[in-house]
């Protein structure tokens, strides 16, 4: 195993086209959920120049004007401009309302046992959780990092810091990694847009990056960029508002982003734009659960679990375990304590952490938030998986 390297990951920010996709998806999502919880919503989105277009497949007692979800998610991202904004852009939308027998009426919470088992998930795949020591979050530096920067840029935006921002950037983090802790910052990116009519010399951008994002960010990392590090700020020139007027978005095509920066691995499928009752949503989160107790029982340094599902069975036919010769204990002892001492059924994952119910407990404004700064590792939100209430147990083990 390689101990010596340098690793990057990036990060996006609300008004990136992609990121723009996966929050329009969440939203119609947590807007299905507030109003019944017991909904089955799968909602993809793709966006270009003017134009958006939503595909959505329901069964749900609730009423929702997809397109008003979509404008009011493209105003919060700071889209006003001429070429692209809330008011003007075309949406596109092919709805279909499923049989009511596709989206039975159960509450998980109130199931037995045996009932529980009887509920088999409807897709398949391998999904991973990961945790290791090198943040509080116990996440990879490169992808934390490359969150704060992105969300430090939104923040700047908003409040008119810098007027001259658009909504659309980019960043990247790269670590030097001896003995596979974190070195040295050895690199950062940051691709920012401006608004049309206010062009900024490259120079000037570069120094108001540098003064009100990258420096707040880094005053308290106990890893720090210095004077080796290479900062490229708008490497390419000045960049013109970008978004969609300039490249597309999609729904899913940011899973790096979203998970562990590819620092460990990370399924194929999409995370937003569906319910909790998909396995490949919560089979993620409740794989990250798993990885983070391991971890914070101090059972190993890192830890990655997967979870591989099959169409028709409630169990996962795999669960494996991956400590890359950090464990205290072996990685088959510590994949026992997990199978043992975590539910990995679908109904009981949805149980556990109450996710049908969280956008109306989050006023309607929940997976949404989670289609940006990554849906693992959160320290701005109250999430469920990213809790340590199983490591007494298991470092008791």
């Amino acid at each position: 195993m390689q101990r010596n390297f340098i690793f990057a990951s990036e990060s996006a920010t609300g008004g990136h086209p992609d990121k723009l996709c996966d929050q329009i998806s969440d939203a119609i999502v947590d807007r299905f959920l507030d109003q019944d919880p017991r909904s089955k919503i799968r909602a993809e989105c793709a966006v270009s120049t003017a134009v958006l277009f939503i595909a959505a497949r329901f069964s749900s007692k609730a009423t929702v004007d997809v397109a008003h979800v979509a404008r009011k998610v493209i105003k919060k991202a700071g889209y006003e401009h001429e070429d692209f904004n809330s008011k003007t852009c075309s949406i596109l939308t092919s709805l279909r309302e499923l049989p009511p027998h596709e989206s039975p009426d159960l509450d998980e919470q109130g199931l037995s046992d045996e009932a529980i088992d009887r509920i088999h998930v409807k897709q398949q795949g391998t999904f991973f959780g990961y945790a290791c020591r090198q943040t509080a979050s116990l996440m990879p530096l490169p992808i934390t990092l490359a969150h704060k920067l992105a969300m430090k840029i939104d923040s700047v935006r908003q409040q008119k810091l810098l007027p001259y921002l658009a909504p659309d950037g980019k960043t990247q983090v790269g670590i030097e990694y001896r003995d596979r802790k974190p070195f040295r910052i050895h690199s950062l990116s940051i691709a920012v847009t401006q608004i049309e009519g206010s062009a900024q010399q490259p120079v000037k951008i570069a120094d108001d990056i540098q003064e009100v994002v990258i420096k707040p960010i880094f005053q308290d990392e106990p890893v720090r960029p210095d004077h080796e590090t290479k900062v490229f700020i708008n490497p390419e020139g000045v960049m013109m508002l970008g978004g969609p007027s300039v490249h597309s978005g999609l729904t899913g095509r940011k899973n790096a982003t979203d998970t562990y920066g590819e620092y460990s691995r990370y399924s194929g499928s999409a995370l937003s734009g569906k319910d909790p009752f998909r396995i490949d949503r919560v089979g993620v989160y409740v794989a990250r659960y798993a990885a983070k107790n391991v971890v914070a029982a101090h059972l190993a340094d890192e830890c990655e679990v997967q979870l591989t599902y099959t169409i028709g069975s409630s169990h996962p036919v795999s669960v494996q375990v991956h400590t890359f010769d950090t464990g205290k204990i072996s990685d088959g002892k510590i994949a026992e304590l997990i199978g043992r001492h975590f539910d990995f059924r679908l109904a009981a994952i949805v149980r556990t952490f109450d996710l049908r119910n969280l956008p109306a407990k989050m006023k309607g404004d929940f997976y949404r938030k989670l289609a940006v700064y990554g849906h693992v590792g959160r320290t701005d939100m109250d999430l469920p998986w990213e809790k340590t209430d199983k490591a007494p147990i298991l470092e008791a083990m």
